[in-house]
């Protein structure tokens, strides 16, 4: 297949025009998480930005959580669907979180506006970001919804601001939300990330023009598009398959939920069919369609083109299937809150189905979830209420010629940090008495898979604990001869006559003086365990990634 561009320009062009779409993206992204009020956003990151071209496709799009990955166009897109394409007035701005549009749960929110220069649109600048509380059942967020209206307020794409005033959106939001101060700066903040967008592209127009600049961004896409082709080509034609399970759906706690992935490589093209999967579920564990195909474009990218920035070139030899009414294409009224459980799993089944045609590529599986904990209650040492969440770090799966790194966050939140437990013991009842490597977690291999860890909070007021931890009937699996990695396991008073062993609660009541320790699973191996050298092992138990017990029965040691 041939892959003309529009119109020719020198390379060094090009490639100033490339890199300054990048850094618009990542200023916007900076403005927002320097503005935010929440520390899922300014500490954690939990937020994307991208700039679009006129026909809503990525020209820059900063780091963040690769789970939106070519994700945020849907959004105005969808707007255009509706209403036309007339409906873009300069100073408008608009706002979504349907989860059947934009795929995720309400807490994300993609706030999303025209970019007009000289009375015509250029673009769109578009951010989604984690607000943490939507007015659902429970606060911050229900591991038992049954539907959608359980889950918080829910928003089509309406204008948050029109002709440069903000309308009565805003108040619907703060009245609906138990936090509209952090809520509403929130909203501020993405709104400003918008303004940056708006300035960096108007700044490009105004020094290249729109004929030079659409041509830079033609020939931008041609370069990814082939580069990915390329890629391809070179995979042996044929159909590849793998299938996994969550544990269950938060509600039929013995009921596992298939996962099931068909991949066909022809040529230049591959296509990724997850119609095989379940369907959608009684329990929060659904996702919108958009949400599914951006996990398989991750999936995809990180065997294709891992490297390269993305942009409205990419994918494009990628095809994708998603069956409405499943697990991966729920809708209404599907509860959505813990979407992202599948789609971790289905990340990790991409290399898993590829690895007899891409063994150099790929890699064992991740711990692949959020492993979430949430607390909420009434903060006596400040009389105000308080609601917090936090991903838990894990291990990655090893791949030819490396271990697996250990604590890290896993594969659907990209750049998603750790809230530090400085902060998190500031401003927030309870104190974290351990955060460590949790050894023997990763499994054996020629090159071994990563560590998860062990976090244990003890808490210093009576508040409701959540718990969406995922993985424990499918682990974290080794690949060409690599071993499974541990599970992860949840305790709550652990040695205490009222210990309790569970990985998911709902608001569940502890008391001061309660503790729960978290301990999350590892990546899984890879290679042939006789293989990894003596050496490798002693270096393992000197630093504490493996004891020497485990080595004795894993390794012969």
């Amino acid at each position: 297949m041939t892959i003309t561009a529009v119109k020719t320009l020198d390379p060094v062009t090009v490639e100033i025009i490339r890199n300054a779409l990048t850094s618009a993206a990542d200023d916007m992204n900076a403005t927002l998480i320097r503005s935010a009020y929440s520390p899922i956003l300014y500490e954690g990151g939990d937020c994307v930005v991208a700039l679009l071209d006129t026909e809503h496709r990525v020209l820059g799009q900063s780091a963040g959580l690769p789970l939106f990955l070519g994700n945020l166009e849907t959004c105005s897109i969808a707007v255009e669907e509706l209403y036309g394409r007339d409906v873009w007035k300069e100073g408008d701005v608009w706002i979504l979180n349907d989860s059947y549009l934009g795929g995720t749960h309400l807490n994300d929110v993609t706030i999303f506006a025209p970019i007009f220069d000289d009375g015509a649109v250029v673009g769109f600048a578009a951010t989604r970001a984690h607000w943490m509380d939507m007015g659902s059942k429970d606060v911050g967020g229900s591991m038992d919804a049954t539907d959608i209206f359980q889950e918080g307020f829910r928003m089509g794409p309406v204008k948050l601001i029109e002709a440069g005033i903000e309308t009565s959106v805003v108040d619907l939001i703060r009245t609906n939300v138990r936090f509209p101060y952090q809520t509403i700066g929130d909203m501020h903040a993405m709104i400003a990330a918008l303004r940056m967008g708006t300035t960096r592209m108007k700044e490009l127009v105004g020094r290249y023009g729109m004929d030079q600049l659409d041509a830079a961004r033609d020939e931008i896409f041609r370069q990814t598009e082939e580069i990915e082709r390329e890629t391809v080509r070179n995979i042996p034609d044929g159909v590849y398959e793998a299938e996994g399970v969550l544990d269950n759906d938060g509600i039929n706690l013995d009921t596992p939920i298939p996962i099931r992935l068909k991949i066909t490589v022809s040529g230049d093209t591959v296509d990724f069919d997850v119609t095989g999967s379940a369907d959608q579920t009684m329990g929060p564990v659904n996702c919108g369609a958009a949400q599914a195909v951006s996990a398989l474009r991750v999936g995809y990218k990180l065997l294709v083109s891992p490297d390269s920035n993305s942009n409205g070139g990419s994918f494009r030899p990628l095809t994708t299937q998603v069956r409405s009414g499943s697990v991966l294409g729920a809708v209404a009224p599907a509860p959505c809150q813990w979407y992202f459980s599948h789609l971790g799993l289905l990340i990790d089944l991409v290399s898993k189905a590829m690895a007899p045609a891409m063994p150099e590529r790929v890699a064992s599986a991740s711990h692949g979830d959020s492993m979430i904990i949430t607390a909420a209650g009434f903060d006596p040492r400040f009389g105000r209420n308080f609601v917090t969440m936090e991903a838990t770090l894990g291990g990655w799966g090893a791949w030819q010629g490396t271990d697996g790194e250990s604590a890290m966050i896993n594969n659907v939140n990209g750049s998603l940090k750790d809230l530090p437990i400085e902060m998190m013991e500031t401003r927030y009842p309870f104190r974290i008495n351990e955060y460590s490597i949790r050894p023997n977690s990763g499994g054996p291999g020629q090159w071994r898979g990563g560590n998860g860890v062990i976090r244990e909070y003890e808490f210093l007021a009576d508040c409701v604990v959540g718990l969406w931890f995922e993985r424990s009937k499918t682990p974290a699996w080794g690949l060409f001869g690599g071993s499974d990695a541990q599970g992860p396991e949840v305790v709550f008073n652990p040695g205490r006559s009222d210990e309790v062993r569970t990985l998911k609660a709902n608001a569940r009541k502890v008391k001061a003086g309660d503790i729960v320790r978290l301990a999350v699973g590892g990546g899984g191996g890879f290679g042939d365990v006789s293989q990894r050298s003596r050496d490798e092992i002693t270096y393992d138990i000197v630093n504490g990634f493996i004891t020497e017990d485990f080595a004795k029965t894993h390794y012969g040691y």
